[in-house]
């Protein structure tokens, strides 16, 4: 099954056309079009249902997600044992972060090609992810800062406004000056460790890099890969002046280190906890306010149609 999202970024009609046409020369081939939120996630599920092989997703980073969790069911009933079909990624987004992590060509048409290269090798790997919310996250989850600034993206995309890196890093930058002073704050527990109190934004990670600002990677938890358990980088300030250092160690891949930050790269469960309602992200998609919200992991999750592990931080199943 190819699930389409035909209003994802990166998308056109000719190009859509083209990669169908490609993929249907070499497969059987059910094209589906998402029409509504969640969409991808009810079309995953009929796959699940009539045993379909592989699902294909093109679309962003949001309909990757929505059809993984088709695919699987929620966390707390999936089956483990259950035969499930293969997820592989076509991009079609603005960041394509979970695609890009696999290893899969930025182009469209490059990937269709790959895609059929690596299914007709037989190239699966099995992966661990992340789960919050009862829901499964492919690489990030967010809390505070962050989530604000995926809410503000939303925003503009609505509004008609293309999400490219620079508005990108222009919302970052003045949605840090904009909420800098801000009251809200959460605490962080983890298991085995002393609570973190006054966190003002937190990422949890699946897998490295968290994500991409062009062409360059930032890497919040760099040794957190699909093999290892989730990444946790929790900052305790989010003012202009503490945060500058840090950012510039992110930009330039130096190992992410401030006394204002605490960061672990392999912890089984975290869970955040605030006063009043934080905003929360999941893979790039804003998914609301929390007051409490807890992250755990699974091991060898999903099967995904991507090229074999190369770093240390990745394992082929």
């Amino acid at each position: 099954m190819l699930i389409v999202n035909p209003f994802a970024t990166a998308t056109s009609p000719a190009g859509r056309d083209a990669l169908v046409h490609t993929l249907s020369a070499h497969f059987h081939l059910d094209v589906e079009h998402t029409t509504h939120r969640g969409h991808a996630g009810e079309l995953a599920q009929r796959a699940l249902a009539e045993e379909f092989d592989v699902v294909i997703v093109h679309g962003g980073d949001g309909s990757v997600n929505e059809a993984a969790n088709g695919l699987l069911d929620p966390p707390n009933a999936s089956d483990p044992t259950r035969r499930r079909p293969a997820l592989a990624v076509i991009p079609g987004g603005s960041a394509n972060v979970f695609a890009r992590t696999l290893g899969i060509d930025a182009d469209p048409l490059a990937a269709t090609r790959q895609i059929i290269g690596l299914i007709d090798s037989g190239q699966c790997r099995r992966i661990g992810l992340g789960h919050a919310a009862d829901r499964w996250f492919l690489f990030n989850c967010g809390m505070g800062m962050d989530a604000v600034v995926v809410h503000a993206m939303e925003d503009k995309r609505h509004a008609g406004k293309a999400a490219t890196p620079m508005r990108y890093l222009w919302t970052t930058v003045s949605s840090f000056l904009r909420n800098a002073g801000s009251s809200a704050t959460f605490d962080v527990e983890i298991p085995g460790r002393d609570p973190i109190t006054g966190a003002r934004f937190g990422f949890v990670s699946n897998t490295s890099p968290w994500t991409y600002l062009g062409k360059r990677e930032i890497r919040t938890n760099p040794n957190t890969g699909f093999d290892s358990r989730l990444g946790v980088f929790v900052a305790t300030s989010s003012g202009a002046l503490r945060n500058i250092p840090l950012a510039i160690r992110l930009l330039a891949q130096a190992d992410p280190k401030a006394r204002h930050l605490f960061r672990d790269d392999d912890v089984e469960a975290v869970r955040f906890l605030a006063a009043e309602p934080i905003d929360v992200q999941m893979d790039g998609d804003y998914i609301g306010a929390f007051t409490d919200i807890r992250f755990g992991h699974r091991r060898a999750a999903l099967d995904v149609v991507a090229p074999l592990a190369t770093s240390t931080t990745d394992t082929t199943k």
